[in-house]
């Protein structure tokens, strides 16, 4: 089934690689006003919304190590066609410390862990319900992990796995305090997608092949396949 996202605009964080690129992609397929969100690769959120109509994309840089980055992505998002239906909340970062590593690794890890994968998206979702209250309906998809739910195999993702359960479970409160509101909130913990960041962490685990023997279906998940899943919950 085709969902039609022509009268929706999406905030999606995070679209100039991995999932994020394949969202991009299928909301412009599907119609969707889309505002893309970017960090460092502007190549990258070019052509994830390279078929996309210039009046139909906004592409905004925000680095979400900036304590004011959702706030002024908010702003743009929402003054670019007065509104937003729909935060996706895909941006990730994936720091890499083990319990025996150095303190000043470790520290930096959560440091960087908690701003990026928590603070800055849970702003983005405060935004979003109050803005969505407002006008009575709106829609929230956090991209969280089978490692918020069960812990990462990687000892050197302890900080990973706990700010995807912190995400998970802010967005679970939204969903429970604020779904009366028309505000629906969605999370999307996928196993092993393959992507570039999915491949860095599978470095340390042996590479991909001995992940994906170890997969129930012996294989990981397409972006392409989340993203449908994104663009269905996008629909309302």
């Amino acid at each position: 089934m085709t969902h039609d996202l022509s009268d929706r605009t999406v905030l999606l964080t995070g679209a100039s690689s991995g999932i994020g690129f394949h969202t991009a992609r299928l909301l412009g397929e599907r119609g969707a006003y889309v505002v893309a969100q970017w960090r460092s690769s502007e190549a990258g959120v070019k052509e994830a919304t390279r078929d996309i109509p210039p009046d139909k994309k906004l592409l905004v840089q925000a680095d979400f190590a900036s304590r004011a980055a959702a706030h002024d992505l908010w702003a743009s998002a929402v003054g670019w066609r007065g509104t937003v239906d729909v935060l996706v909340n895909n941006a990730g970062f994936l720091p890499q410390a083990a319990v025996d590593d150095e303190d000043q690794i470790w520290a930096q890890s959560w440091d960087k862990a908690m701003e990026v994968n928590v603070v800055q998206p849970a702003n983005l979702m405060r935004f979003a319900t109050n803005h969505f209250r407002a006008k009575g309906s709106g829609v929230i998809v956090t991209i969280s992990s089978w490692a918020a739910q069960q812990g990462s195999g990687n000892p050197k993702l302890v900080a990973y796995a706990a700010s995807k359960a912190a995400l998970t479970a802010a967005t679970k409160t939204v969903a429970r305090a604020y779904a009366r509101e028309g505000v629906l909130a969605y999370c999307i913990a996928p196993g092993a997608v393959a992507t570039d960041m999915t491949r860095l962490a599978a470095g340390d685990q042996g590479g991909i092949e001995r992940v994906e023997a170890a997969l129930a279906m012996g294989e990981m998940v397409s972006p392409e396949e989340v993203a449908e899943l994104v663009a269905m919950l996008a629909s309302g």
